[in-house]
């Protein structure tokens, strides 16, 4: 009887541990719910119809770029050079589609056709990524120190180049009849053909993540990269190509950006990169590699749009909001490290 009732309270004891573990493992993920329950009591309107549609159309339009910064994180790396080439690549598809007529029109050449601007500013995202991953893979530099000195590079020559002008007056084919077109309405709120794009990006990197040689070579070298090369793997090759990968998405954002805000500026894509690192932590992308999933990838964009919408929802400042960023990526990191802990 004695032994029956030890090993009961033995199985209760094991019941609670994996019930505290599963609390504390998704712990970020309860406190944004919790978040959101407070501000749906004070402000209602906050998951109406019409705020959600809106908050799936800004998920899309950062979900690429977030996916892109996954696959460097798988790598045991990260990219702060995303939310800069973003920015770049903005530039470059605003002053190759701007209207032809417009006063001060940066080039005075024609406009190009919208499939070879699209191509041109995801060769240029990808070249950078190139860039990155050379140095990372080949001087064995850690990624932090090679995207922020890229991010540096590009940020300057962006300047030098646009002097810091704002590029408006965008044409209409590539805004309102191409990116920003209304597919169909929910109540009174447009999905735009962006969100369709962007689901079709997603769908292609789980192709590329899940079903490709690729694919399980990047999860190999994140998980162990010594014994990915002795397995055959080719990890310099495995690493360039992920962050050309990255840079090809940070392209496309550039590209869907400046239709989608109707302008190029100098602080388009600013701290991009801190937003969609955040996300990618929150969905489960490990920073101590090899782990991550897209469907992780979709809900923690998806969650860090909530929060961002909340606080304006509260009327909170943008200063604040920046602090509650910083707060989401210091516990979401430190649940991260206590999950790799816990299963040593």
């Amino acid at each position: 009887m004695a032994a029956a009732n030890n090993g009961s309270r033995t199985s209760t004891r094991e019941r609670w541990t994996r019930a505290g573990d599963f609390l504390l493992d998704h712990a970020m993920i309860i406190i944004i719910l919790a978040m959101v329950v407070y501000i749906q009591t004070q402000r209602p309107a906050f998951l109406k119809t019409a705020s959600i549609v809106n908050i799936i159309t800004l998920t899309a339009s950062r979900l690429p770029m977030a996916l892109g910064i996954a696959g460097a994180i798988i790598l045991t790396g990260t990219d702060l050079s995303a939310g800069r080439t973003v920015g770049l690549t903005a530039f470059i598809s605003a002053i190759f589609l701007q209207k032809l007529d417009v006063a001060g029109r940066f080039l005075q050449s024609a406009a190009l056709p919208l499939p070879m601007v699209l191509l041109m500013v995801m060769a240029v995202g990808g070249l950078v990524g190139a860039v990155n991953g050379f140095c990372v893979a080949n001087f064995k530099l850690h990624p932090f120190i090679v995207t922020l000195a890229t991010q540096l590079i590009i940020y300057g020559a962006y300047l030098t180049v646009s002097g810091a002008k704002q590029i408006s007056s965008l044409d209409a084919r590539y805004t309102t009849e191409f990116v920003t077109r209304t597919l169909f309405r929910i109540g009174t709120t447009s999905v735009m053909s962006y969100v369709v794009f962007s689901a079709i990006v997603t769908a292609v990197m789980w192709v590329v993540w899940n079903k490709t040689a690729f694919g399980k070579n990047m999860f190999a070298v994140g998980s162990n990269e010594e014994a990915a090369r002795v397995s055959g793997v080719n990890v310099t090759m495995t690493v360039i190509c992920v962050f050309m990968l990255a840079g090809a998405t940070y392209g496309y954002t550039g590209f869907v950006e400046a239709a989608r805000l109707g302008a190029s500026t100098g602080t388009l894509g600013l701290n991009y990169e801190l937003d969609a690192i955040a996300a990618c932590v929150i969905g489960g992308v490990s920073f101590i590699g090899g782990i991550g999933k897209i469907s992780g990838v979709i809900l923690g964009v998806f969650l860090m749009q909530l929060i961002i919408n909340g606080m304006t929802f509260l009327g909170i400042s943008g200063n604040t909001t920046y602090i509650i960023k910083g707060l989401v990526i210091l516990v979401a990191c430190a649940i991260d490290m206590r999950k790799y802990l816990s299963k040593k």
